[in-house]
């Protein structure tokens, strides 16, 4: 698949089927994500790859409880979740995190997988038990949440959403 493809049949996917996300497939989503671009290739992020309903099912919780209502199961019962933490001293660090997350979602299209890019676990990370979940997630020391991705094999397809030409405005010849 092409990256333009990818990028045309990127969806949205908040419904997986039960099957795992294989070591290889994981590899290859965080080589995606290493090999992203950032500013003055400081790489200033860090990679956690969550294979644990347990762990997922927490940050749910606290998500929902700082959020202020519940928001259900915020990785949608993927089977897998990776968080992106970044260097909090950094100046690009959550844009460059953005830019890696991007990356793992198209090459999973590529793969075959589906992807829902979170940014609901932030709310976890917010209430009082967010050190306690950096820690767990064994974020780097000065590291903190810029955001996740829920991966797995899609329980149905989507078709694509309409896009909004008029986003674009065109200055010069």
């Amino acid at each position: 698949m092409s990256v333009l493809d990818a990028i045309t049949t990127r969806r949205s996917i908040r419904e997986y089927t039960s099957a795992s996300v294989d070591s290889r497939q994981l590899e290859v989503l965080l080589n995606a994500a290493l090999q992203s671009p950032s500013a003055h290739n400081d790489q200033p992020w860090h990679f956690t790859v969550v294979r644990s309903r347990e762990i997922m099912d927490d940050i749910s919780a606290e998500a929902s409880r700082v959020y202020g209502r519940d928001l259900g199961d915020i990785f949608y019962a993927a089977p897998v979740a990776i968080f992106i933490s970044y260097e909090a001293d950094s100046n690009w660090g959550f844009l460059d995190s953005g830019i890696a997350v991007e990356n793992i979602a198209l090459a999973a299209t590529g793969l075959g997988l589906g992807s829902v890019i979170l940014g609901y676990p932030l709310y976890a990370f917010k209430g009082h038990r967010g050190p306690d979940f950096e820690q767990l997630l064994e974020f780097p020391k000065g590291y903190r949440f810029a955001i996740a991705i829920a991966i797995g094999h899609p329980a149905r397809t989507k078709s694509a959403h309409e896009s909004k030409p008029e986003k674009v405005t065109y200055l010069g010849e």
